[in-house]
Parts: structure tokens; C-alpha cells; sequence
């Protein structure tokens, strides 16, 4: 009759003749030892020179087994608390690097549940390590594309004064952590670095923005015939010439003193315009010229001009007069020189 199979010695369930692993508790199964051909038995070593033997050669390292509890019950698999710690790991690595977008490698739900169960761990630990070692080189790969990124935002920043000297150090900090497996310590340092740099830009962005709307306010004021308190093509020169100094708080203060003067003079003279223009469409609807819509675009800019948004009450004003034409009795201005 043919062999059925063998007893598991730690589970007790029957074990196939070619199998090497248990199938119920995964436990390695020793290969069989024949006992020696009686024609060999008297060549077999003596007790003395086997225990001899036994001392010079080390006995092999006992496989890891889950350890038992009184009754023979298994108790809790000592590598499953390793197990769960370096998945969190893992875990909070990929959360950490969502802004980068990069997807790390991830152990299946059905692997994850075989290694905490495994009475045979150091397979699933070598796997383990292989995933850990492949998400450090996806995560150092990452870094040194965020690397290109925010240097090239720095050279940016330095082109109008910014200090980057400190957040250039901390690039560099980042990416030895990510290449020596601190992976958590280049994170930080990756956050840092970018909170900083945006901050920066943000306040670079915002200079910008106020210089092009008080350039683009002097013109509109010359394009409807109203004199600004300083010629744009003058002060916009001596503006960029702040920004590039970096000297952001200077820049700031004399913008609002052009905007003050600049708002000062419409309040004085755009009611006049105002005025005109409505006399000029309605004598054009008593011609059989339609007008409805262009008079309701003239009294759209009066009002965001008088609700306290100059730039674009006037910026609606002479795009009006850019599409219907300047009254007969103001004469148009010549266009500004362009930059």
C-alpha cells in the first residue's frame, strides 16, 4: 500500500511524502534519514568518536518556531509584531510621499496574513526586506526629481534677490537621509523646504501682481484722457529695478503711494468722463444707434470704480472706449510707448 503521508510533529496533521512545508502550519519538514544496510552498521563511528565529532563540528540552527503554550497550543508568532511595525513603516512612508506622487511597493493582503502565521518566518522577512529595500530606491528617485524641481524654483527666487543659501543645504540634507534609509528625516526635510520656498514665492507673486495692476491703472488712466501722477514707463523701470533688489517692503509702500495719487486724480476727474460718455451714447441712440448694452457696460465701471475697485472700473472704461469710439469733444490719447 502506498505511503499516505507522515504526522506534522508540530500540528499533528498528515504531511504528503514529497512535501517539504506543512500545509496547515507551514512548519519545514527534515528529510528522512534511512537507517544503514546492516552490511554498513560495522562501519558506523563508535559513541566516543561521534560525541568527539559533535564537539569540533557546531550543530546546525534550530528552525524558528512559534513558541507554545501550556497544552501544546501555539502562543503568538514573534514575527508578526515585527511584521505589523515595518508595514506601518511602509505605510507612513507612502503618505509622507503623496505630494511627490510615488507609489510604493505594497505586500498583499493574503501575504501579510501567511507571514503573521508562518511558524517559519525568515522567508517572509527576506520579502519583507526586498519590498523595503525597492520603496527606498523609488523613494530616493523621487527626491532627486524634487531635487531638479526646487532648484530651479530657487534659481528663480535668486534672480530677484531671495536668499536660498539655507534651503539649498536642506535639499541636500534630504537626499542623503532618502540615500541612507532615513527615510523619515528626508521627508521632514523635504517639508520644510517646500513650505519655505512656496511662502517665498507666494510673496514674490503677490510684488509682481501689485507692480503689472498699478502700470496697467496709469495706463488706463492715459488711454481716457486723464493725466497719471507719474508716467508709467518711468516708474514701471524704477518698480522692476525694487523687485530684482528684492526689496519687497520698500516696493510695497511705493506702489501704494502711486495707487493713493492714482486714485485720487480719477475720483477728481472720472465722474466728468462718466458724465460725458453717457451724453455721447445718448445722442448716438437719438441717431437710431443701438447703445443699450454699451451703456450698461459704462455704468458697470462706474460702479466698480466707486465700490472701491479702481483697476477694474477703469480697465472696463477703456475697453468700452477701445470697442464704441471716444466722444467728439475729448480728444483721444496717444498710446503708451511699448516696453
Amino acid at each position: 500500500m502506498a505511503d499516505e503521508g507522515v504526522p506534522c510533529p508540530n500540528c499533528g496533521a498528515i504531511i504528503p511524502p514529497e512535501a517539504l512545508v506543512c500545509p496547515e502550519c507551514h512548519t519545514l519538514v527534515e528529510s528522512p534519514v534511512e537507517d544503514p544496510a546492516p552490511a554498513e552498521a560495522a562501519e558506523m563511528p563508535s559513541a566516543a568518536t561521534a560525541e568527539a565529532a559533535s564537539e569540533e563540528t557546531p550543530s546546525p540552527r534550530p528552525a524558528l518556531k512559534r513558541p507554545t503554550r501550556a497544552g501544546g497550543t501555539p502562543g503568538p508568532n514573534p514575527f508578526a509584531t515585527d511584521l505589523a511595525r515595518r508595514l506601518a513603516r511602509l505605510n507612513q512612508w507612502s503618505e509622507g510621499l503623496q505630494p511627490l506622487d510615488v507609489q510604493l511597493p505594497r505586500l498583499p493582503p493574503w501575504a501579510e496574513e501567511a507571514a503573521r502565521s508562518s511558524t517559519n518566518p525568515e522567508p517572509w522577512a527576506e520579502v519583507v526586506r526586498g519590498i523595503e529595500r525597492l520603496a527606498q530606491k523609488r523613494v530616493v528617485d523621487a527626491f532627486e526629481e524634487w531635487e531638479k524641481r526646487t532648484k530651479a524654483r530657487l534659481t528663480r527666487l535668486e534672480a530677484y534677490s531671495v536668499d536660498s543659501r539655507l534651503e539649498r543645504d536642506q535639499i541636500d540634507d534630504a537626499l542623503h537621509s532618502a540615500r541612507t534609509g532615513d527615510i523619515q528625516q528626508a521627508l521632514s526635510s523635504y517639508q520644510q523646504v517646500d513650505r519655505v520656498v512656496t511662502l517665498k514665492e507666494r510673496h514674490l507673486d503677490q510684488a509682481r501682481e501689485e507692480l503689472e495692476k498699478v502700470i496697467s491703472l496709469l495706463h488706463d488712466m492715459l488711454a481716457l484722457g486723464m493725466e497719471p501722477p507719474q508716467d508709467a514707463e518711468e516708474i514701471a523701470d524704477d518698480l522692476e529695478s525694487e523687485l530684482r533688489a528684492g526689496k519687497l517692503a520698500a516696493l510695497k509702500q511705493q506702489i501704494r503711494a502711486i495707487r493713493l495719487q492714482a486714485v485720487t486724480r480719477l475720483k477728481a476727474g472720472l465722474p466728468q468722463y462718466i458724465s460725458e460718455y453717457g451724453d455721447y451714447l445718448l445722442s448716438e441712440r437719438s441717431h437710431g444707434i443701438a447703445t443699450e448694452l454699451e451703456a450698461i457696460e459704462l455704468a458697470r465701471g462706474a460702479r466698480e470704480f466707486f465700490r472701491g475697485r479702481p483697476e477694474d472700473g477703469v480697465r472696463r472704461l477703456r475697453a468700452l472706449q477701445q470697442r464704441h469710439g471716444v466722444p467728439p469733444n475729448r480728444p483721444a490719447r496717444a498710446p503708451a510707448r511699448a516696453r
